[in-house]
């Protein structure tokens, strides 16, 4: 690995006095480049004075933000452009064409006097929400205490070896987990003080609460060097649900301007360098043709994101023209609305592209605007974007989208709530049509038999905290009000058939079966894989892990005449990364109520099956392994329910951690 600095210019932190004397003029503040779909709304502040944000009753949070005053040197042309940039609309076009030639030569008089570099904060220093002292979540979070810049070393990371590459999608995945499992817990907590009365009710937002633990405790990724072009462990097609966890990861620095940079006072040569770029169509003059993106500079609109007054050429729009000078490229981030996810939105990274062109122009609206053709690289993988817009139509009409490798549309034959794809474009092959689809697992007699198992709650009304199968769980339910599973347990107790809730308990959950549309498919590199056509939230359920139990002689029979057995006693217990809270909470403790005795019984898979037998082994797996038990109370035979460890957008493939790789010859027979 190989990290240095990409401009190797002369520390200039601070820009030399100028010879003459030059006078005080105000500047405006320069409004970041918002994005319309997010709700949170932080700004610039002055260095010298303090942000804060408070809750109110009427929108759920509000800022103060000073006046932005700078004492500045102006250069002629500047000061003609903001003469243009204020006249009259109906001059706009008979000033273009010398508009777009002071645009070119502006660069070349600025930077002859250093001190009329403007000089602007991080954007995002100090635009976190604190979380409000009344919550449990909340009590992990130490001491404020005043955070620190975000480095102005500008790196680049190449030559990675596999074990680094590995080791950073591990730090990024732990990292999205904790993010995730955080957010899960605010949004819980939110909820339960809803019914403590008026007083007690919160109105911060998950997704900020998380990123503000996270950051109290220094688990912001790279936030020590500003990295050029791709970031160690985010891979193309990488999906997040809220723009603070692009920050948390260091995709995306800022939490709510659209162009990323380096502020021209922490260049070491004076001068902006934009890193990253989220495009969501919040200009009306932006254009995404996909490869090729006209991107709209920053300024310039009101509340109502229209275009009123003429943008500027300084901050983002700065730098988005010295990274095309230098040929920077810059990562691009694609955010726009999506149904299937829990905030309305989604934000997809795209790849690497470079800034080829830039210019001024005359914009819809009528006023002056700042162009920058973005060019996607070449040998990157398919943009994630692409990949979501693929999938939905392959949901509505997949013969018309593939005509050629569709095996059957669903394996399942209508067992399941949703159809089971078969897809093969690689070879003849088509195993897993020749199965018996297995919907749930079949154990033996006996354990149905097992003492307890007409013991149920007696909730008619719907299950609430003080429930009998609450308490079975330790006191609380393992699921959100949306099916999610807040924490993995050795075991989880779903209400079953004894029950008197009604079928719309929360805590019935993974009983329900599959409600996501997937794809079994070969692959060339797994042989038989999984992929799902919707996107997976992170704590959704997604199916059992299906088989018919055996108990250890039957096995020993079973596998000499070499039928397929999985033995859930080799899976890893991924369970427990799930809702690890160690990394903020020294007191932490790993679940261990309900308690389980070893599982002590294997599974033949040989002729009745169901999709979860094709997914792939993986160190790094996508999916875990939750036992549970809702139509027995026999702690020795639950079901095996897999639920997603982390967003999973649509076609990628699914894994799990089988074990040890000797121990799970029966699974590679099958997928290999």
């Amino acid at each position: 690995m190989e990290m240095g600095s990409v401009i190797p210019f002369e520390d200039l932190n601070f820009p030399p006095e100028p010879t003459t004397p030059t006078p005080t003029m105000i500047f405006p503040k320069i409004e970041p480049k918002l994005e319309p779909l997010d709700e949170f709304t932080p700004q610039s502040t002055n260095p010298n004075s303090n942000f804060s944000f408070s809750f109110n009753s009427s929108s759920g949070f509000s800022n103060t933000s000073p006046q932005l005053n700078a004492t500045s040197s102006q250069p002629p042309s500047l000061n003609t452009l903001e003469n243009v940039q204020g006249s009259d609309e109906s001059g706009v076009h008979s000033e273009y064409y010398r508009i777009s030639e002071l645009f070119r030569t502006a660069f070349a008089q600025r930077l002859q006097r250093h001190g009329d570099v403007e000089a602007f904060e991080d954007p995002d220093c100090r635009a976190i929400i604190p979380v409000s002292n009344d919550s449990q979540v909340s009590d992990i979070v130490i001491a404020r205490r005043k955070y620190e810049k975000r480095s102005s070393e500008l790196v680049r990371v190449t030559d990675l070896k596999p074990e680094d590459e590995q080791y950073f999608r591990d730090l990024v995945r732990k990292t999205r987990m904790l993010y995730d499992s955080l957010r899960i817990l605010a949004i819980l907590e939110d909820e339960n003080n809803q019914h403590l009365g008026p007083s007690r009710q919160t109105r911060g937002r998950g997704d900020l609460k998380a990123s503000q633990m996270m950051r109290e405790h220094g688990l912001w990724l790279n936030r020590d060097k500003r990295t050029v072009g791709a970031i160690p462990g985010v891979i193309v097609g990488d999906l997040f649900l809220y723009r603070m966890e692009l920050c948390v990861v260091g995709l995306h620095g800022t939490p709510q301007a659209g162009i990323d940079y380096l502020p021209a006072n922490r260049s070491s040569n004076g001068e902006p360098i934009a890193t990253s770029v989220i495009a969501s169509g919040g200009y009306e003059d932006d254009e995404d043709a996909g490869d090729v993106i006209i991107y709209t500079g920053q300024g310039g609109q009101d509340k109502n994101s229209r275009q009123v007054v003429h943008q500027k050429l300084e901050g983002g729009n700065l730098a988005l023209e010295r990274s095309m000078h230098y040929g920077i490229e810059v990562r691009v981030i694609r955010g726009f609305k999506y149904a299937g996810s829990s905030s309305g939105k989604v934000y997809v990274y795209d790849g690497l592209y470079r800034i080829t062109e830039s210019w001024f122009d005359v914009g819809k609206s009528g006023f002056g605007v700042y162009k920058y053709k973005l060019v996607r690289i070449e040998n990157q993988p398919d943009m994630g974007s692409a990949v979501l817009r693929f999938a939905e139509s392959l949901r509505t009409r997949p013969l018309e989208v593939r005509p050629v490798g569709y095996i059957s549309l669903d394996i399942s034959r209508k067992k399941e709530n949703v159809p089971v794809f078969l897809f093969n474009d690689i070879d003849n092959d088509c195993d897993p049509a020749c199965y018996d689809y297995l919907l749930k697992t079949v154990f033996p007699p006996y354990v149905y038999q097992h003492a307890g198992n007409g013991s149920g709650c007696e909730c008619t009304d719907g299950c609430g905290n003080n429930c009998f199968c609450a308490m079975k769980n330790g006191g609380q339910f393992a699921y959100d009000m949306n099916g999610i599973l807040l924490r993995g347990k050795p075991v989880v107790f779903e209400c079953g058939p004894h029950c008197s809730c009604p079928p719309t308990c929360r805590n019935r959950v993974s009983q329900k079966g599959v409600r996501n549309r997937f794809e079994v498919f070969r692959s060339r590199e797994t042989g038989w894989g999984v992929r799902s056509l919707d996107l997976l939230l992170a704590g959704s359920f997604i199916c059992e892990y299906t088989g018919v139990v055996l108990t250890q002689e039957q096995a020993q029979i079973f596998t000499m005449n070499g039928d397929s057995l999985i033995y859930p006693s080799h899976f890893a217990e991924r369970w427990a990364e799930w809702g690890d809270l160690s990394r903020i909470d020294s007191n932490y403790v790993r679940p261990a109520y309900p308690s389980i005795p070893p599982l002590d019984f294997a599974m033949d898979v040989s002729r009745m099956r169901n999709l979860a037998c094709y997914m792939s082994h993986s160190s790094s797996p996508n999916v875990l392994v939750q036992p549970v038990l809702y139509d027995h109370n026999n702690v020795s035979f639950p079901h095996l329910m897999l639920f997603a460890m982390e967003n999973i957008p649509p076609l990628r493939e699914l894994s799990i951690d089988y074990g040890m790789a000797d121990d799970y010859t029966g699974k590679l027979a099958i997928c290999n």
